[in-house]
């Protein structure tokens, strides 16, 4: 079997380890790997590579994707995916791994629908928001290295007596913040999925400041608000009373980096789990993990709704002493 493989939208730490673990299961099996650089875009385009264990040697401690990422609008429209199905046929390719998230896995699905080429996806998003599954590769590392950064702040923080607002990372949701800010002992978290009244922050930075604290730290997903804008109504409404208010964007960085072992080795699982779907037959879905097992998932489990950690934000107020 001729097996493509591309990344398509934002890079996450761990993805090189399941480009590796795909090339070499299939290689160890007697079937080729070509790779498409620059995702859907590279379909497009007929950007192919061949890639042998060779070609994938020395790269599971590099962040991002030696394939290469992008965002491809023009893969919407059906004259471009056309385009790519040709590409496709005259490569040879008669099965495809996609690595990316929710909105990559629209364009696998739209791949098995019209060019009838079996597909599966592998989540692989530091969002970790794709529903159906428990984990997407690049979570672990997005949130150590958010953990790494807020406790550098904290030092600062302290030694200032300030206030920080520091916003992570998750598009439209709060995984990241949630376990960040339990993690560093944030004073407080707020995400898009609990709607915390910004009225409110005023007090528990009172509060915080007439029980001793030093500093008072608020982890701010990206989905609630920007943390510049939450500085500017906090200056409006208590200016330095209690230290001087400073915002953090912590933003790509969370993204980059090597990968932790986790990232590294849940990719492997993921790409073997793959390849191994493919060759017995799958149509579609992606490779899904939840409690302790590996399982194909439909594609349009992906957009189900996924619960962020109650238990951990709840945590996170109790210890807030």
């Amino acid at each position: 079997m001729r097996i493509g493989i591309l990344c398509s939208g934002g890079d996450s730490p761990g993805m090189n380890a399941v480009v590796r673990s795909v090339v070499r299961c299939a290689h160890s099996m007697g079937h080729r790997v070509v790779g498409v650089k620059r995702g859907y875009r590279g379909l497009i385009e007929g950007e192919f590579v061949g890639l042998g264990p060779r070609e994938v040697g020395g790269i599971l401690d590099r962040g991002g994707t030696i394939l290469l990422s992008s965002r491809e609008e023009r893969f919407k429209r059906l004259e471009f995916r056309e385009k790519a199905y040709e590409n496709l046929r005259r490569e040879g390719i008669e099965g495809l791994i996609v690595l990316g998230g929710e909105g990559t896995f629209r364009g696998a699905e739209l791949i098995c629908e019209e060019a009838g080429l079996p597909v599966i996806g592998v989540p692989c998003t530091i969002d970790n928001d794709v529903g159906g599954t428990e984990y997407c590769i690049g979570y672990d590392t997005a949130l150590r290295n958010a953990v790494e950064a807020i406790d550098r702040i904290r030092d600062t923080a302290s030694s200032h007596e300030r206030i920080f607002l520091v916003e992570v990372m998750g598009r439209k949701r709060g995984f990241i913040a949630v376990e960040a800010g339990l993690a560093t002992g944030a004073e407080l978290i707020l995400v898009p999925e609990e709607s915390y009244p910004r009225e409110k922050i005023p007090e528990e930075i009172k509060k915080a400041k007439e029980m001793g604290k030093l500093h008072f730290i608020v982890v701010v997903a990206e989905g609630y608000g920007s943390a510049e804008e939450l500085r500017n109504y906090l200056l409006s409404e208590i200016g330095e009373e209690y230290g001087e208010i400073r915002a953090t964007v912590l933003g790509h960085l969370q993204r980059g980096g090597t990968p932790t072992h986790t990232d590294r080795i849940m990719g492997m699982k993921f790409g073997e789990v793959a390849v191994e779907a493919l060759l017995s037959g799958e149509r579609s879905g992606f490779v899904a993990y939840r409690e302790g097992r590996f399982y194909i998932e439909d594609f349009e489990k992906a957009r189900e709704y996924k619960e962020i950690d109650r238990e951990a934000l709840r945590l996170s107020r109790r210890l807030n002493l």
